[in-house]
């Protein structure tokens, strides 16, 4: 008795051709893509209160994310981040990424801020000229309020041990400084 082939093993199947795969991604891709959604959605998880209402971004998607906060389940907290992923799917991702991306660079931001403010603070305590190139980059300053809180950092700091904290003299001078570069 002879057997047929079924139909859909003949010569004419096109098993793996390219114009198959085009339309749709592998399984792999899908993989890849659900885990990185779900990446941004950590990252999206870590952002303060504040700056997840400043984000657009799908209400569904925000009551996911406030509900993932307060799950203290491991197991409850990884289901929740599939849920997000699968919510971020239908999301536009470049507004979520660029504010997640914000964050990170906000805190890179007023670090280097605080470090100039700190360099300013250490040449107007060590040099005279330093005052100089600080009024004219900064014409608006209190010159004489200036040179008084200079005066009172460079004599305390004279009086410093090295374990000991920095004279109050020398914080008020920051604190004068930080509204002119933030």
């Amino acid at each position: 008795m002879n057997r047929r082939a079924a139909p859909h093993r003949g010569i004419d199947a096109h098993y793996g051709d390219a114009v198959d795969g085009e339309d749709r991604p592998s399984k792999t891709q899908r993989k890849e893509q659900s885990h990185d959604l779900q990446k941004l959605g950590l990252a999206l998880a870590a952002l303060s209160e504040a700056q997840l209402d400043r984000t657009g971004m799908p209400e569904t998607l925000r009551d996911a994310l406030h509900e993932y906060r307060r799950t203290k389940s491991h197991e409850g907290r990884r289901r929740q981040m599939q849920y997000i992923g699968k919510l971020m799917r239908g999301a536009d991702e470049a507004p979520l990424r660029e504010a997640v991306a914000a964050a990170e660079l906000g805190s890179a931001t007023q670090a280097l801020q605080l470090h100039e403010i700190e360099r300013w603070r250490a040449e107007l305590i060590a040099d005279d000229e330093a005052m100089t190139r600080w009024l004219q980059a900064h014409p608006d300053t209190d010159a004489q309020q200036l040179r008084s809180l200079v005066r009172a950092a460079r004599r305390d700091t004279a009086a410093l041990k090295v374990e000991d904290r920095q004279p109050k003299s020398v914080r008020e001078l920051f604190q004068y400084l930080k509204p002119y570069l933030s």
